[in-house]
């Protein structure tokens, strides 16, 4: 119940009736809402809009990046055989990996698709 205090603002929609009487009323198209009927919210609760930028970074910046996640990786390796795993390990996997989603984008681009796939990366393995 306290989510209604937070923002929420109560409103009621007029019925057909009224509604087709504020149209004709106001002549207006019927696409428009009426003064009465819009409210907005509160500042606090409007969210801004995010939009997401493509990643621009270099070639040379991609080749040194991790692709690995280090703590998953360790905890794996651990819970298998109960080794422990060297750091010097992440530079050449994700070398391995990089090189993996590089076949698998161009079977996705021979396929004529612009989403890497799960079949493409089968694919780029075999």
């Amino acid at each position: 119940m306290r989510h209604r205090e937070a923002w929420a603002v109560e409103a009621r929609a007029p019925s057909a009736a009224q509604w087709a009487a504020e149209q004709s009323n106001s002549g207006d198209s019927p696409s428009k809402p009426t003064p009465a009927v819009t409210q907005t919210l509160p500042k606090a609760v409007q969210r801004p809009v995010v939009r997401r930028a493509v990643a621009t970074t270099s070639d040379a910046e991609l080749d040194r990046d991790i692709l690995i996640v280090v703590s998953k990786l360790k905890k794996y390796i651990k819970a298998k055989s109960g080794m422990n795993t060297s750091d010097s390990v992440l530079d050449p996997l994700s070398d391995y990996v990089r090189a993996l989603c590089d076949k698998a984008i161009r079977v996705a681009g021979t396929d004529g698709r612009k989403t890497v796939m799960d079949r493409d990366i089968r694919a780029a393995s075999r």
